[in-house]
C-alpha cells in the first residue's frame, strides 16, 4: 500500500479460493496480511478518503497501455475491445487486448467489465458475466441520476 494497490479481486466469501487466485496472479509477490492497511487502502478506493487511490500497474508494457486505455471509459458507458485496442496503439490487436482485459489484476478500478464485443454482448469476465452486468447496470444508472 505504500506505493499503491497493484491487486484488486473480488471474493465470494471463499476467501482461500480467493487468495489463490491473487497468489497466481503475482507469484513473485512476498505476502503479508496487514487487515488495517488494507481497511485504509478500501476507504481511500472506495469512499474518497486522502484523494484518489495510486495504482500499481505491473505487466507488459501493451498490457499497461490497455489498462490505461480502460481508464478512458467513463462510469456508465462501454467501448469494444477495438476501440479499446485503437486507444492502446495497436487498433488491429483485438485479441491481444481481450488477453491484456482479462489479464487485469485491478478489477473494479482499472473497468475490464466495460469492456463489450462489437456487437453489444457481454463477454468475458473474471468473476462472471452476471457480476460484469450488475455492475454495468449499477453505472448506468448512477450516470443516470
Amino acid at each position: 500500500a505504500e506505493r499503491g494497490l497493484a491487486g484488486l479481486a473480488f471474493s465470494d466469501g471463499d476467501d482461500d479460493a480467493t487468495h489463490a487466485d491473487m497468489h497466481r496472479r503475482f507469484p513473485a509477490a512476498d505476502w503479508v496480511r496487514d487487515d488495517a492497511v488494507a481497511a485504509a487502502a478500501a476507504v481511500q478506493a472506495f469512499a474518497g478518503g486522502q484523494g484518489p487511490m495510486p495504482l500499481v500497474l505491473i505487466g507488459s508494457p501493451f498490457h499497461i497501455q490497455v489498462w490505461k486505455a480502460l481508464l478512458r471509459i467513463p462510469a456508465g458507458a462501454t467501448s469494444t475491445y477495438g476501440q479499446i485496442a485503437g486507444w492502446a496503439g495497436k487498433p488491429r490487436a483485438y485479441q491481444a487486448t481481450g488477453g491484456a482485459i482479462g489479464a487485469n489484476p485491478i478489477s473494479l478500478l482499472i473497468p475490464c467489465h466495460r469492456a463489450i464485443a462489437k456487437d453489444g454482448r457481454l463477454t468475458g469476465y473474471h468473476w462472471g458475466l452476471a457480476r460484469k452486468a450488475a455492475m454495468l447496470g449499477m453505472e448506468a444508472v448512477a450516470a443516470a441520476g
